[in-house]
């Protein structure tokens, strides 16, 4: 019997459990199997993520499990990502959709986001939380890579109204050489179909002498989408097998990233200390209507949000792509 849940279609028969080592077969059906099971369970906001377009300033529930589809070489998370699930199972969090919710609501969350690993390795348990967050009035976003088939990806979309999704390079040659996988393909149509009904953003983790010279194309691929798509452009400090090769140049990538700023509206550059790009200006009229600042390492936070009724430049009145409201408590709309 195959998965049919990402595009490695893997073979489950005979008590295999695939890539991903989180499914496996039982009376002809796919299982998960360790249903419910967490890795992390934490609070955090949601420009950390990275979301800067959706649900400004809020307070999420982080939530993770183990395992994943890709073989990132410079992977930040192969602590849970790359090793047999079956190693943590004594430490797994095992908490039930009506626990996670309390623990939501107790802290004023008021989202929940998957970011620890890929979504697509734990479905069921997300369908079912699923369900439990909507009676809580409770939105679930993610951070994908995409890697899905097309039946999964319904799925995802089925479940979050808000997607991060990883395009890690543009060629054939990087993901096979860095990722791990035969073809971006899937990834491509699955970005170009979730855009379509799903509130989405993109991030590409740079590294400088590997995957820089594919800006272009991916700025270019996003823009035939929809060139009001947030993109992030992360300055990537590997890990795993590549925490020997040296951080990309600050200025270097962000003079590579002129070109896209001319394609799309939102293009963001950081996962560093002080960036300069982590506002959201007006296409139109070069306002600035999101100040945010950026602690690095995945600790951006909103500083004002200036847009007026919610998502209306302030000076020439564009809208704005936001999904949600914004959450600040002190919000400072202009007038």
């Amino acid at each position: 019997m195959r998965c049919n849940y990402c595009e490695w279609r893997c073979d489950l028969s005979a008590g295999q459990a695939g890539v991903c080592r989180m499914y496996r077969e039982e009376q002809g059906a796919v299982k998960e199997r360790f249903p419910m099971q967490w890795s992390a369970c934490s609070v955090s906001r949601m420009e950390s993520m990275p979301f800067y377009h959706a649900h400004p300033d809020s307070r999420t529930l982080t939530i993770g499990t183990y395992g994943c589809n890709f073989s990132c070489r410079y992977c930040s998370n192969a602590h849970v990502a790359r090793r047999d699930p079956l190693e943590f199972k004594a430490e797994m969090n095992g908490m039930a959709p009506e626990e996670l919710i309390r623990m939501a609501l107790k802290h004023g969350c008021q989202n929940i986001v998957f970011n620890v690993n890929e979504p697509a390795m734990s479905l069921q348990s997300l369908l079912k939380l699923k369900q439990n967050a909507d009676q809580a009035g409770l939105p679930m976003g993610c951070l994908t890579n995409a890697y899905t088939t097309e039946e999964s990806t319904e799925i995802l979309a089925a479940i979050f109204s808000f997607l991060n999704i990883g395009l890690k390079g543009f060629s054939a040659e990087f993901h096979r050489n860095y990722i791990g996988i035969g073809s971006i393909d899937p990834i491509l149509r699955n970005i170009s179909r979730l855009a379509k009904i799903r509130h989405i953003e993109v991030t590409t983790p740079v590294i400088e002498g590997v995957n820089d010279s594919e800006l272009g194309a991916i700025s270019e691929f996003i823009a035939g989408i929809d060139p009001d798509i947030p993109w992030h452009v992360f300055r990537l400090l590997p890990e795993h097998e590549m925490k020997s090769v040296a951080y990309p140049s600050i200025e270097r990538i962000n003079q590579l990233l002129q070109t896209a700023r001319k394609k799309l509206s939102y293009v963001y550059f950081h996962n560093f200390v002080g960036s300069d790009w982590v506002n959201t200006v007006c296409p139109d009229c070069g306002t600035r209507v999101i100040e945010r600042f950026s602690l690095g390492c995945g600790g951006d936070r909103m500083d004002k949000f200036l847009c007026k009724e919610g998502n209306q430049c302030p000076s020439c009145g564009r809208r704005i792509k936001i999904h949600g409201r914004p959450y600040q408590t002190d919000v400072k709309e202009a007038t």
